[in-house]
């Protein structure tokens, strides 16, 4: 199976929230990371490849973070947006069980054992 295959695609940050992210998932899924920032032409490029897919938006409780995701909202506004508590900030610092029941809250299947 392609990545062209799987239906959802989440969007993070860095390489820690998508090894997170990966390790708590049990179903396709492509993860793609922005590394923090993305430009208007590569954003452009990526809503082009994922049309007709299922995109969330995973980024950080914090200022950069929330830039990113006003980018989202802005340029591809059918991505559904996904947040983790303000308490721990970081995606890729959050507890298992916290990431595995947002992801869950959005219809992705998540390892039994993470609930």
């Amino acid at each position: 199976m392609s990545v062209v295959d799987v239906e959802k695609v989440l969007i993070v940050e860095g390489k820690s929230d998508k090894e997170k992210v990966l390790s708590v998932v049990n179903e396709p899924i492509e993860v793609i990371c922005t590394n923090g920032t993305i430009s208007l032409a590569k954003l452009d490029e990526l809503i082009d490849e994922l049309f007709l897919r299922d995109v969330y938006i995973l980024v950080d409780a914090d200022r950069a973070g929330e830039r990113l995701r006003k980018q989202f909202k802005r340029e591809f506004p059918e991505a559904s947006h996904l947040y983790i508590d303000k308490t721990y900030r970081e995606v890729a610092t959050a507890p298992d069980y916290h990431i595995a029941a947002v992801l869950l809250s959005a219809n992705i299947d998540v390892n039994a054992k993470f609930l």
